[in-house]
């Protein structure tokens, strides 16, 4: 990426609400072509967003998203791997076919857009990657054991690939969310919340422009020395 992050194509998983909405809309406002994808349509409307509906698990859409990227824009400089589901159950009531799904999506998907990206941003020998994991994962948070080794994966993925990368100028990170008012927990009982957020150094739920101040610190082209980073919200 060369001059300012206006000139810059990122690319974000899960735009079509909560934070891959918001990320959307405000990269945008910056004057970033930004390149978004969900399973649903979404409601953003500008001339430097380009939306793609699939299921980012599937290899072949996946891989025809970046084609198109690769012929539209020759290359890609930020990666936000947002999109996530999560799991919130006892193991005892947990059915395989939910763990496939949570692993498909959380570890699968980010590895597939991992790679495929680093295959378009080693060419300009610069790229920025940024995941996404939770606080699920240190605290150990009962209930939460599928979604959680999903997302210590994802966070053994992000180191891994920060040595496999870092030879193409491209940085691998990750940023670990507590609580934040989107779907993905909108089903969570609000005194499990509270539990969670008073076991946090900061007692509140975050934003999603707490979690923007960390994506924007790690795609910023002074941190080409920060890399297998996990940077946790709310004080762990």
């Amino acid at each position: 990426m060369s001059g300012s992050i206006s000139e810059s194509i990122v690319l974000i998983t899960g735009t079509s609400r909560g934070i891959g909405e918001y990320l959307a809309t405000r990269y945008l406002e910056a004057g970033c072509r930004v390149i978004g994808c969900s399973r649903s349509k979404v409601s953003l409307d500008s001339k430097n967003y380009t939306h793609f509906c699939l299921d980012i698990t599937d290899e072949a859409a996946v891989k025809t998203l970046f084609t198109s990227i690769r012929k539209q824009y020759k290359h890609i400089d930020i990666l936000v791997n947002n999109a996530g589901i999560a799991s919130l159950n006892h193991s005892l009531l947990t059915p395989m076919d939910t763990v496939s799904k949570v692993f498909s999506t959380n570890v699968f998907a980010s590895f597939l857009f991992c790679r495929e990206a680093a295959k378009l941003m080693r060419k300009n020998k610069f790229g920025r990657i940024v995941n996404f994991t939770t606080v699920a994962v240190p605290f150990n948070l009962e209930g939460e054991a599928i979604y959680a080794a999903s997302k210590s994966a994802v966070e053994s993925l992000t180191k891994v690939l920060a040595r496999e990368f870092a030879d193409f100028g491209i940085t691998v990170n990750a940023v670990g969310p507590t609580p934040i008012d989107t779907n993905l927990i909108k089903n969570v009982p609000s005194e499990k919340i509270s539990e969670l957020v008073s076991r946090q150094a900061i007692k509140r739920k975050g934003t999603a422009a707490d979690v923007k101040n960390v994506v924007d610190f790690f795609i910023n082209d002074t941190s080409d020395f920060i890399t297998g980073q996990v940077v946790y919200l709310g004080g762990v």
